[in-house]
């Protein structure tokens, strides 16, 4: 019998992934302070949060599977996190245009009982096409920036701003299912 599954967040994006690959799973969101510390690349800082995410969500089980990811947008070495509001998204979304970005998503998958840990990220590269002002002002209009990290979902409208990716496009949404799937697998949890 398949163990517990919990994922410890409550992104909608991220749960309609593990139902779009059958995994049944119950959400307990983890709050964690997300301040960067002092000298963390960005790789370190996702993994760090992740990591940190699951272990909150292990304090209230004694069992199961828990699957902890955080997703941020790397631009020249900066973190752009979700923004502070309408201005910010718009302050965001023109510092993208016309660049490439990365978008790191850290996954942190701890089995409670056994009190193991796998962690892995994933990394894509983005590339925005040139964006109008008139263009970035309507995009933050919809209100769908404001609560994703580089302030645009490329599962939904921000879909239009991009040019190219390489690499998972599951990782740019927040969760790559294939990565995923690798760490499961390390606890006996096979997804095909």
């Amino acid at each position: 019998m398949r163990p517990k599954i919990i994922l410890a967040s409550n992104s909608p994006r991220r749960k309609e992934l593990l139902r779009q690959i059958g995994l049944s799973f119950t959400a307990a969101p983890a709050d964690v302070d997300e301040r960067v510390l002092a000298e963390e690349t960005p790789e370190v800082y996702a993994c760090r949060l992740a990591r940190q995410k699951a272990e909150a969500a292990g304090l209230r089980t004694e069992e199961g599977i828990i699957i902890a990811a955080d997703t941020i947008v790397v631009l020249e070495g900066s973190i752009l996190g979700k923004p502070d509001d309408a201005q910010d998204a718009k302050r965001m979304l023109s510092m993208l245009s016309g660049k490439m970005h990365r978008v790191i998503t850290a996954l942190a998958v701890l089995d409670k009982s056994a009190e193991e840990m796998a962690e892995a990220a994933a990394v894509t590269k983005v590339w925005f096409r040139e964006l109008a002002e008139s263009e970035i002002a309507s995009y933050v209009r919809t209100g769908e920036p404001l609560d994703k990290a580089g302030a645009y979902g490329i599962q939904e409208r921000g879909a239009l701003l991009v040019d190219r990716i390489e690499g998972c496009y599951f990782n740019v949404v927040g969760l790559p299912l294939s990565l995923l799937a690798g760490l499961l697998r390390r606890f006996g949890i096979e997804l095909m």
